[in-house]
């Protein structure tokens, strides 16, 4: 089901069933939940569940809602409320991938999804993430845009860095000159 992608929900404002939540996600849909400063993804279940990675030493109820999360090294796949993971914080369906990755059969999303729930898997901010993780339940293959963007950065500013450490030489030794 095609949703505009500036369709966002709040649980919090929300007096629906945690069963129906808003946007209505269909079972294999991907969830993106807008933390302070990043995305959290999940993929819907059904019936108001998600699954997602949380943190191997945080609580259930804490779970993917700190920025500690992003630098954890373990995670635990959980089946939990989408309105308990998205909290105070908004969310929106977003399969944006569909056009570039055909989705597997629902039946087999789910299937795969059940299988690792309680399962310790490791975590990667760069290359094994929550959005690496429900991309490969719903096409067989992580992908990340988030995690491709933060690599760009990191790039740009180690160029950044190697630049301005070359050029601060440059010029140190062109001071340094006795004539």
């Amino acid at each position: 089901m095609d949703r505009p992608p500036s369709e966002t929900y709040n649980m919090a404002s929300s007096e629906a069933d945690p069963s129906d939540p808003p946007g209505n996600p269909q079972p294999g849909d991907l969830i993106e939940i807008f933390r302070p400063a990043y995305q959290h993804w999940a993929l819907y279940l059904g019936d108001g569940y998600i699954i997602n990675l949380t943190p191997v030493d945080e609580g259930q109820a804490a779970a993917m809602s700190s920025v500690k999360s992003v630098f954890s090294r373990k995670a635990v796949v959980r089946m939990q409320l989408l309105k308990e993971v998205v909290g105070g914080d908004s969310y929106r369906v977003n399969n944006k991938y569909d056009d570039n990755h055909t989705p597997l059969p629902v039946f087999d999303i789910i299937q795969r999804a059940q299988h690792l729930i309680g399962q310790e898997v490791s975590y990667d901010l760069l290359g094994s993430n929550c959005e690496h993780f429900v991309t490969l339940l719903r096409y067989g293959e992580g992908v990340s845009e988030q995690a491709t963007r933060a690599i760009g950065a990191i790039s740009l500013v180690t160029a950044a860095a190697s630049a301005f450490s070359v050029l601060g030489l440059i010029n140190t030794r062109s001071r340094n000159r006795p004539f």
